[in-house]
């Protein structure tokens, strides 16, 4: 089964949190034209082993489907039946080289090292330089009377799931879907750049069928011994 509340955030960060504790995510302030306050939380360590999240970024990213996201309205964008000219899917959309993912711990002592801070380096400079974010992945919200447990905002109300979202195996499997992967773009707007950033789990299989389940194990089919053509055969 899918995701329930698939979609598409937009709207500019304005502040940011390091994520700590058992189960760690990034956490990230955003605000669309209204002024309607959301929360982004960016895994940033498994709960399978490994616990080392796979990343990539593409400093200056292209894709004809990133043209399509500055005429969304901002705030949250439903993304309905597998819609594959907003959606994202790492296998079938052709965003990245799986191989060239690599796995990060989520916080260890030492500069640039860890996925906590390769992800406050862009967000950082989005905050600094005003630019747009598109977070993909799953709403939840608006809470009423619940302010959010991180930043204070009421309603509480965000996206999570940033991450790719099939080839899950056991009490995620019920996950799986394509074109519903999550994942953060950021629109350098006075730079005419785009950077995207890409998060999967090591447990997750890179061969999956129709429905997003894996159709091949792990160990067969992960991110190093893929291509595009392969993990879909």
């Amino acid at each position: 089964m899918p995701l329930k509340n698939y979609g598409v955030l937009k709207g500019k960060p304005v502040d940011s949190m390091m994520g700590r504790g058992e189960n760690p995510h990034y956490q990230v302030l955003i605000e669309d034209e209204e002024g309607t306050k959301y929360r982004i939380a960016i895994n940033i360590k498994s709960q399978s082993y490994p616990s080392e999240v796979l990343y990539f970024v593409g400093e200056d990213f292209h894709s004809e489907d990133i043209t399509k996201l500055p005429d969304l309205d901002f705030g949250f964008t439903p993304i309905k039946n597998n819609h594959p000219d907003i959606g994202l899917d790492y296998i079938r959309g052709n965003l990245l080289d799986p191989r060239k993912m690599i796995p990060l711990p989520a916080d260890v002592e030492g500069p640039d090292n860890d996925l906590n801070e390769k992800i406050q380096h862009y967000i950082k400079q989005a905050i600094d330089k005003k630019a747009i974010i598109y977070a993909f992945g799953e709403r939840w919200g608006p809470e009423q009377n619940k302010p959010d447990k991180y930043f204070g905002f009421l309603p509480g109300n965000g996206i999570h799931d940033i991450h790719m979202n099939q080839g899950n195996v056991g009490k995620w499997k019920k996950d799986n879907g394509i074109w519903q992967d999550g994942g953060i773009l950021i629109h350098f707007e006075q730079e005419k750049r785009w950077v995207a950033i890409f998060l999967a789990f090591q447990s997750q299989s890179w061969c999956t069928d129709e429905k997003g389940n894996a159709i091949k194990p792990v160990e067969e089919c992960n991110h190093k011994n893929v291509n595009y053509q392969e993990t879909m055969s």
